[in-house]
């Protein structure tokens, strides 16, 4: 394991720059608002912000200020922060992101969860954390593999954790985190001890009769996953499909990039008009950043291509039941991309635990929502048996 620090040069900045000043703007229908795409005054708006007031170093130095590493792991190299708690008897948890995440997602919880005593909590209540980039995003890079998918992704972590030698560990995570903290959980049950989560993905089973008795709300949350599902996955089917295609768009231009990431900043949080009523235009931005700055867009986007075409074990377990030995845990948040029941989770995650629904937030819980997710956690890992 090599220390790793992110100092992007000062070129690669002037050129972000110089690209944003040179974009190419289309036409737009006016009137339509956001119901086809992000609009372009917003985005014009947005871009000038990036390119004249958002400060990357100040977002380089917060990320530096935690420990950082890279390893190298099946073929590739991964990307981690490590931040151990001053309580020694703190429980190891390793924290996955998904899509358009990064590990910067999480630098709020940092703090909460390392340190609760000092953050006006419980010791008892701290988390050694282990925050990685997946394979293929950010600063773990191109694989230049074909077969990173989930499963390969669970053992990776098992393998890092392993390194670190932490012999039994929590996991959490929600999009792309979701399944990869539960194929972990399959992969490594001798050292998991439970699994947290903060998406669930949930469908109706093939039995009409399984509808009997399901209230308004439930039957509210079908209706909306139906209606995303529907209007909602044009990146999914892109991203699963020609993912090569799409990266030389968004490798090009910043703006690209910038649109095709911000939209679900929109879509997927709990706002009103703009993305920024959930998640701070720095918050976002840095996310932009950090996939434009490392050229990943394609390479992130390969996850999704592996994931429905050859990993026939993912697309199955969608169905359930997850074969886990530990406790599962999920916090609901009400705007996230889906909503799940969980009469029908219960089905799919047999070890299903601790449920929460909570009546804000979306599918960023670690920047929209941080002390309920910190909470959620918390009082998940507190029913782990010691």
């Amino acid at each position: 394991m090599r220390p790793f620090r992110i100092d992007v040069p000062q070129a690669d900045l002037n050129d972000l720059h110089r690209r944003i000043d040179r974009t190419r703007w289309p036409d737009e229908i006016p009137g339509v608002g956001w119901d086809r795409g992000v609009p372009l005054g917003y985005l014009r708006e947005l871009a000038e912000y990036w390119r004249d007031s958002y400060d990357w170093r100040a977002a380089e130095a917060r990320l530096n200020a935690y420990p950082q590493f890279v390893t190298d792991i099946d073929g590739v190299n991964v990307h981690f922060l490590h931040v151990r708690s001053p309580e020694a008897g703190a429980t190891p948890l390793i924290l996955t992101h998904g899509w358009p995440g990064t590990v910067a997602e999480f630098l709020d919880v940092i703090g909460p969860l390392t340190d609760p005593v000092a953050h006006g909590g419980d010791s008892a209540d701290a988390f050694h954390l282990v925050i990685p980039s997946i394979p293929g995003y950010a600063f773990s890079g191109p694989t230049g593999q074909v077969g990173w998918d989930t499963g390969r992704v669970a053992g990776a972590w098992k393998e890092l954790m392993s390194r670190l030698g932490y012999d039994r560990y929590a996991v959490q995570g929600g999009d792309w985190g979701m399944p990869i903290s539960l194929r972990l959980g399959l992969a490594d049950p001798e050292h998991v001890v439970g699994v947290h989560l903060n998406m669930c993905v949930t469908f109706p089973p093939p039995d009409p009769a399984a509808m009997a008795g399901l209230g308004e709300a439930d039957l509210a949350r079908l209706e909306f996953t139906a209606r995303f599902m529907q209007d909602g996955t044009g990146w999914q089917r892109i991203q699963s499909t020609r993912p090569q295609t799409l990266s030389y768009a968004l490798t090009d231009s910043p703006v690209g990039q910038l649109a095709w990431i911000v939209e679900k900043y929109k879509e997927w949080t709990d706002s009103a008009k703009v993305p920024e009523d959930a998640v701070s235009r720095d918050h976002i931005l840095t996310a932009v950043s950090i996939y434009w700055l490392t050229a990943t867009a394609g390479s992130s986007a390969q996850l999704y291509y592996e994931s429905s075409h050859m990993d026939a074990d993912f697309v199955r377990t969608w169905a359930g039941p997850w074969p886990l030995t530990m406790p599962v845990g999920v916090a609901s948040f009400p705007r996230d991309a889906v909503r799940p029941v969980r009469r029908f989770a219960e089905q799919i995650l047999p070890t299903l635990g601790q449920w929460t629904e909570y009546d804000r937030g979306g599918h960023f819980p670690a920047l929209e929502q941080p002390q309920l997710l910190v909470d959620d956690i918390r009082r998940f890992a507190r029913s782990l048996a010691r």
